[in-house]
């Protein structure tokens, strides 16, 4: 299988941030691949087996939906950080490309800190959330595991989305260029290509 320069960039990825900040932010974006391609392997592995025993057996894995649950909630929330990483959230730019690149620095300076503040306050309120249902000892019928568990990757992914749009907010004031994440510059690639 032929890995495009996107996959090489991911591969070797190492964070161009000053001091400490640098190895920590490297340290993380490896573990967030690791937690994301782990997660997508053992949910395509557990849905898999679970249609093989369905089909095999006449019955489906009673602990497979329980699962793939906590495995999408693992892989979204793990996601949403290293999506920022790569600056590849969804953007609204249609004011924002108007704008002089001077200015679009400063447009991106407020989007960031913005950002991470609702991150950080999601952080908070989901932290909050987990404590509820840990109050309620509520459990997953199959597997018996307290459902407070399958939740702590929410608080997770959220700080290190708002400590990575904070890093981006950091990397703009002390840059010329703009910067969509601490590595991405702002900019569209020309994808098409003529047949």
């Amino acid at each position: 299988m032929e890995m495009n320069e996107d996959d090489i960039a991911e591969k070797n990825y190492r964070s161009t941030l000053p001091g400490p900040l640098g190895p920590i932010d490297t340290w993380i974006s490896r573990i967030e691949a690791v937690i994301l391609a782990m997660g997508v392997i053992l949910m395509a592995v557990n849905t898999i087996a679970n249609v093989l025993s369905r089909f095999l057996l006449g019955e489906s894995l009673h602990f497979s939906e329980e699962i793939n649950r906590i495995l999408i909630v693992m892989i979204t929330f793990a996601g949403i950080g290293y999506a920022a990483r790569h600056g590849r959230h969804i953007r609204m730019s249609a004011i924002y490309d108007a704008v002089p690149t001077g200015g679009r620095r400063w447009m991106m300076i407020i989007i960031c800190l913005f950002t991470a503040v609702v991150m950080f306050v999601l952080c908070y309120y989901s932290i909050g959330y987990i404590s509820t249902l840990y109050g309620r000892g509520r459990v997953l019928p199959s597997l018996s595991i307290p459902v407070w568990i399958m939740y702590i990757w929410v608080p997770v992914g959220f700080a290190i989305t708002g400590i990575q749009y904070l890093l981006t907010a950091i990397k703009n004031m002390t840059s010329r260029d703009v910067y969509l994440s601490t590595h991405v510059v702002d900019g569209y690639k020309d994808t098409e290509t003529e047949v």
